[in-house]
């Protein structure tokens, strides 16, 4: 009997599969990596103590398999309940989840007749709201390849120009579906970091059908927030994770916040003691040491407000931001060449080939001390003739 070759027993939906592309982690002396969108500052010495401490023979035992501790800590926090609240290895895991739990699979021959029509899926008769999974574009970039894991279909909805969002109005003309099974909404907005208005993500939502995902992984950088949303339509979902301002990255603990069952539903599929240890030891000392990181935050949003204006003195275009990194159009040369401009010179920052954000640089905003060296960087950069 012949054997099939490897490639043969794999689905179909998988060989097609563009896997998600993360932030280079390259171990290079001197760099100043501002790609990632990590926190320049260290977890709390409390956070970091009691992380240390329990690094003992619990070792060899199972966690809390519901993160039952931090659970209760976060509703005391955001005025809910536990059972409001579900804890993930990362909000990535949670965006995930929400796939598997309320979009429906597309029949593989109905994905073959819309496959790379995203807006053949959107506008015609055989739209199935059941199996969409829709976005703003651009947005997380994580989101399409969820939605083809899980088997839906991916609606990615334009943004503005400008990266705001289109007006109410008006996203049904672009392909947006207020039925569609799931909405995932990065606010504040990467890669752009645009801060999106409660009132008019309220607006979206009440209109909203299916179940909404307010994902807001950057919102403590912001100067609002949406959580109030989660517990005010039963169908929307807030996400929070622990790694961007929290200094947690690599312990990966996100949380959704909303309605009891929608909760209940993802804890069904959720994996089995999904959260590490020492990702809860390390959450719950954070939430005991909250002044000192809001004090960070202080920091990082000062420092990316002088940045702004020192690269718009130099003549880029920079976005406002919300979030801990900057979108900006750097002069002279293409944004690809000046990634590799910067690189030569050990400052490692995040491009983008999407035809949306092309001519930009995403940059994060690390100490003061990076970000200085940066900005002399980009000066004599441009100043070469």
């Amino acid at each position: 009997m012949a054997v099939r070759a490897p490639r043969s027993l794999i689905r179909p939906l998988v060989q097609r599969l563009h896997a998600y592309v993360p932030g280079e982690q390259p171990k290079i002396p001197g760099l100043i990596k501002l790609n990632t969108n990590e926190n320049p500052y260290p977890p709390s010495p409390k956070v970091l103590a009691a992380v240390k401490a329990a690094v003992d023979g619990r070792l060899r035992l199972y966690p809390n398999p519901t993160a039952s501790a931090l659970r209760e800590r976060l509703a005391k926090l955001h005025g809910c309940a536990p059972e409001n609240i579900i804890v993930g290895n990362g909000s990535d895991e949670l965006l995930a989840l929400a796939t598997r739990t309320f979009v429906e699979p597309v029949a593989a021959e109905v994905r073959r007749r819309t496959d790379g029509n995203a807006s053949e899926s959107a506008s015609s008769p055989r739209r199935l709201p059941s199996a969409a999974v829709q976005f703003f574009n651009p947005s997380y970039s994580l989101y399409p390849v969820l939605a083809e894991i899980a088997g839906a279909l991916p609606n990615a909805v334009p943004l503005n120009a400008d990266f705001t969002l289109p007006a109410l109005a008006s996203l049904p003309k672009k392909g947006w579906d207020f039925k569609a099974a799931l909405s995932l909404i990065t606010t504040p907005n990467a890669p752009s970091g645009r801060g999106y208005g409660t009132a008019e993500l309220d607006a979206l939502c009440a209109k909203s059908r299916g179940v909404v995902v307010l994902d807001e992984a950057y919102v403590d950088f912001a100067r609002e927030h949406a959580m109030a949303l989660a517990l005010k339509h039963p169908h929307v979902l807030v996400s929070r994770t622990f790694s961007k301002a929290y200094s947690l990255c690599f312990q990966r603990v996100g949380y959704f916040v909303g309605h009891a069952d929608l909760i209940a539903a993802l804890d069904k599929v959720r994996d089995s003691y999904n959260v590490n240890g020492l990702g809860q030891v390390a959450a719950l000392a954070t939430l005991d040491d909250l002044p000192y990181y809001r004090r960070n935050f202080r920091r990082i949003i000062a420092t990316r407000e002088q940045v702004t204006r020192e690269l718009t003195g130099l003549g880029w275009s920079v976005l406002p931001s919300q979030t801990n990194f900057l979108l900006a159009r750097p002069p002279r040369f293409p944004a690809e060449a000046w990634l590799a401009k910067l690189r030569a010179k050990k400052l490692l920052v995040r491009w983008f080939k999407y035809p949306e954000v092309r001519d930009y640089l995403r940059i994060t905003i690390g100490s003061s001390a990076e970000m200085e060296t940066f900005v002399r960087t980009a000066r004599a950069i441009a100043a070469v003739k």
